[in-house]
């Protein structure tokens, strides 16, 4: 079958390499490939998919249901072998293969027009906080996963340059960078996150009921992780003339409901939507940067 990338991923991949992509061209070769060396059956091609791997639904040899899931290096598929195997099925998606060609990932199939977002908002939050707190585990001892302080690094930087070319943002990046700088002086937490936690990234499953997917795993406080489900439907919140008094009652509802510390978690929420906010206007998102610069002011 033609393997043609979602527009989703053809969008992000556009936003993060510009100037070209090769691994996108050699894409569909590349599934084909993957496909045929485990004698595997494609059923469909998942819509609308992610932001930086095409996920393919599959047969296996055997006629098991599974995921096979390619990424481009940047988009540190090692890093998320290395998670998973860690995890082994516990509160995430299971790893079927423990080795592999680079960027290719072959995964349990969970029910993939199903995530938590789907519930009423409340009930999601809850479920989505609940498969989170599993998540959080000690790393290996000789792990290679970036730490919170790297990866806001590199963020900070950006932000910074950012901010020297729209004026507009500084005080809200002035105000995110001096958060991340205190809350790194005083963090001495170190468990594995998943990185880039939200309500999407939690799909219904048949062993469990609610299973994570698709982590970009960083080790570091787990209030972290935490701050990226604070803004979940920011669209939703934005739109009520209640949402700047919802979101700081999530702040504290999720705090206390996972045994975080309400300061550093609305410190992480800042930093984080600000982030995500400044990176929206460098890519030419400024819609999605407009709600996540108010959320970040309302915090």
């Amino acid at each position: 079958m033609a393997f043609e990338p979602p527009r989703r991923l053809l969008r992000a991949l556009g936003e993060t390499a510009p100037g070209g992509d090769d691994w996108l061209a050699g894409l569909p070769g590349t599934a084909r490939d993957a496909v045929e060396r485990r004698g595997s059956t494609v059923e469909r091609v998942q819509e609308p998919g992610g932001r930086s791997s095409l996920v393919v639904l599959v047969r296996l040899a055997d006629g098991a249901p599974a995921v096979l899931k390619l990424a481009p290096p940047r988009a540190r598929p090692e890093s998320e072998r290395a998670a998973l195997a860690h995890w082994a099925g516990r509160g995430a998606v299971r790893l079927l293969e423990p080795a592999g060609p680079d960027g290719e990932l072959l995964l349990e199939r969970l029910h993939p027009d199903v995530s938590v977002r789907s519930l009423p908002e409340a009930r999601a939050l809850l479920e989505a906080a609940g498969t989170l707190r599993r998540l959080w585990v000690e790393p290996p001892a000789d792990h290679s996963f970036e730490t919170v302080a790297e990866r806001t690094g590199r963020q900070a930087a950006a932000m910074r340059a950012t901010a020297a070319a729209r004026p507009e943002v500084a005080q809200l990046v002035d105000a995110a960078l001096m958060a991340r700088d205190e809350l790194l002086e005083a963090g001495q937490e170190r468990r594995l996150l998943h990185g880039t936690f939200r309500q999407s990234k939690v799909l219904a499953g048949e062993r469990s009921p609610w299973l994570a997917v698709g982590p970009d795993p960083v080790v570091g406080e787990c209030a972290f992780d935490l701050a990226r489900l604070v803004r979940d439907r920011v669209e939703d919140l934005i739109a009520v003339p209640s949402g700047a008094s919802t979101a700081r009652r999530r702040v504290k509802r999720l705090a206390e409901s996972l045994d975080v510390d309400q300061d550093r978690l609305r410190g992480w929420a800042l930093f984080r939507a600000v982030e995500s906010g400044v990176r929206a206007l460098r890519v030419g998102r400024p819609k999605d940067a407009e709600l996540l610069l108010e959320f970040a002011g309302w915090l």
